[in-house]
């Protein structure tokens, strides 16, 4: 019976189009195939490559081969092997994906056939998959933004600690760089009414700041070496030409924007950085709110912080801010995202014209 329904299936799926939804966890996937809109076998396996490929190889030979599973914690790697063997995978952002409204259910198994038929259907929306250099390169970019989140933690807990043990009247108040918190420590170091404890509490607290900010530089130097290594100095030089955009931006930028040229129009880029305006509009009634604020939020603060700069170099972006700026009751954060979005832009032409840009002139 077993080989009755192997050469049914072999007989009608042959040369045939097969589209598989792929619903990922760590131990186990569940697996959902479809063809000709209805549901040929859905199984389940463990989380294992070489298992998976032959399921496909026995099952469904000579099949057309299209798989999507959703993003996750297992990133691209799933993709490339699928990729190698010649099949055509979709990785696809899991809160994109099409649902029922009136669906009150949800399991692993529902979603993987939710996932196979909008991958028929061609009811979905891609990642991008960069190459596997430049996600590699690119966790460095994002060690560094961890290691600047544990400074900054590091930081807050020294300066809680010495307002809970009523020690932040002896130091100056406000904000406090590198240089302040040195001078705090040996303060701290030299004094003799606080116990040993205390002390010790403190003194780890600084020295793991230390170690922090030691680490600060190397990861710094790491991402400078990649920024003169041929793979990316070239463009590198030319991103470092728009006004308020130097070498460590540029290759952070470089590192999480990927290729450029996969943004055929400009509104597709701005939708990619969060900064267009939200549209609620329905009927005649048009309400465009604050930006949507998706994609990387990182990349939209080291926009925001460029512009800054930006505006005080280049007067054709220190006319877009005014304008903004006093049309918008004066409020600078709509200026300087109006400004950031057109640096964004300006960045975009740099790399696909592959010519420096001239202050004024790229508009």
């Amino acid at each position: 019976m077993k080989n009755i329904k192997r050469n049914i299936r072999e007989y009608v799926l042959k040369n045939q189009p097969i589209f598989v939804g792929l619903e990922d966890s760590k131990r186990s996937w569940k697996i959902c195939v479809r063809s000709d809109n209805m549901t040929v076998h859905e199984t389940s396996m463990p989380a294992d490559y070489e298992i998976l490929h032959n399921y496909f190889t026995n099952k469904f030979p000579n099949c057309k081969i299209n798989v999507i599973y959703e993003a996750g914690f297992r990133g691209f790697g799933l993709a490339d092997q699928i990729h190698a063997d010649g099949w055509k995978c979709i990785v696809t952002p899991p809160h994109t994906v099409t649902e029922e409204k009136c669906n009150r259910q949800k399991n692993d198994r529902i979603d993987c056939r939710r996932l196979a038929k909008v991958l028929e259907t061609n009811d979905y929306k891609s990642c991008h998959i960069p190459n596997k250099k430049l996600r590699e390169d690119r966790q460095i970019s994002r060690l560094y933004s961890q290691n600047q989140k544990d400074i900054i933690r590091e930081r807050n807990r020294i300066r809680r600690a010495l307002e809970f043990h009523g020690l932040d009247n002896q130091f100056k108040p406000g904000r406090w760089g590198s240089k302040q918190y040195k001078e705090a420590w040996e303060k701290i170091n030299n004094m003799d009414d606080i116990s040993a404890s205390l002390r010790f509490s403190l003194e780890s607290n600084f020295a793991k700041l230390g170690q922090l900010l030691e680490y600060k530089k190397l990861i710094t130097n790491k991402l400078m070496q990649l920024a003169k290594s041929e793979y990316y100095k070239e463009t590198v030089e030319l991103v470092k030409s728009v006004p308020g955009i130097g070498v460590f931006t540029s290759i952070r930028l470089i590192l999480e924007i990927g290729d450029m040229s996969r943004f055929k129009r400009k509104e597709e880029l701005s939708s990619f950085l969060g900064l267009i305006p939200s549209d609620y509009s329905t009927g005649e009634k048009e309400r465009k709110g604050h930006i949507t604020k998706q994609g990387n939020r990182a990349l939209r603060s080291w926009l925001i912080e460029s512009s800054w700069i930006a505006i005080r170099k280049d007067p054709v972006l220190f006319d877009k801010y005014r304008r903004v700026f006093n049309n918008n009751g004066r409020q600078s954060k709509k200026a300087i995202v109006a400004v950031a979005k057109k640096l964004a832009m300006r960045v975009r032409a740099v790399i696909l014209t592959q010519q420096s840009y001239m202050v004024g002139v790229i508009e």
